[in-house]
């Protein structure tokens, strides 16, 4: 859940406009000011168009949160964005998301990534569902209208192939977010100045929602976009050169 510091300053100016009283009579107090939480109606809908699984079990939480704790992984993951900073600027300009928002989600894709994965074999070898750093399926790249619906064999191995391209798959993700956001009928600049406009909050987390499917996850990816190092790495000087073929 976000702090308390955190969600007073998430334009709550909006969020008290008479048009949404109904909505905000039915959750507690504290749960109005928080953009994590989903009315009854907000998570039928969202079950509806898009498909939605809660929230995570209790012991999938706390092993979620025992390996944010672990230095090393935190290390590794840094490292990581550092190296893909470039291209998720480059994808950022072009699709008008916020950098954070890419960066936080990447943050905790590669964090929690599945031993193995990485290696070609083990990938084509179709046990896992989701690859590279923003962990994207082939299904995503069909949405995207990159893959046929019914792909031949060939054509998998080779979608396949992107996602296990870090900076493609990185692409893909900036697709797959401006994707939902048409969908949600929401501009791409509801992605940014979270942290004083609510309704632009709101939009992340709804985001986060439908590319994580949990519902704690949305928590966790606001909580990243105020992470002091993470900012530093989306903020900083550093220039690396990226392939224009992107």
């Amino acid at each position: 859940m976000l702090t308390a510091g955190l969600l007073l300053a998430l334009g709550l100016s909006e969020w008290s406009t008479p048009s949404l009283a109904p909505l905000r009579s039915l959750l507690p107090a504290a749960d109005r000011l928080d953009p994590t939480t989903f009315s009854p109606e907000e998570l039928r809908d969202l079950q509806r168009r898009f498909g939605v699984h809660g929230p995570q079990p209790r012991l999938a939480q706390l092993f979620t949160h025992g390996v944010d704790q672990l230095t090393p992984v935190r290390n590794h993951a840094l490292t990581q964005l550092q190296d893909l900073q470039p291209v998720i600027q480059q994808v950022s300009r072009r699709s008008g998301i916020n950098p954070m928002l890419l960066t936080a989600i990447l943050f905790d894709e590669i964090q929690h990534a599945k031993p193995g994965e990485g290696l070609p074999i083990a990938a084509h070898s179709g046990l896992f569902s989701t690859l590279g750093p923003a962990q994207l399926g082939v299904s995503e790249m069909v949405k995207q209208g990159l893959v046929p619906e019914h792909p031949s064999d060939e054509e998998v191995a080779a979608a396949r192939e992107q996602l296990l391209d870090p900076e493609r798959n990185v692409a893909l993700l900036a697709g797959k977010l401006s994707r939902l956001l048409r969908l949600l009928d929401q501009h791409p600049n509801a992605t940014h100045d979270v942290s004083r406009q609510r309704p632009h909050a709101k939009t992340v987390a709804t985001l986060a929602y439908l590319h994580n499917g949990k519902l704690d996850y949305p928590a966790r990816i606001l909580r990243y976009m105020q992470d002091p190092e993470l900012h530093g790495l989306v903020f900083s000087q550093r220039k690396k050169p990226v392939s224009p073929l992107i």
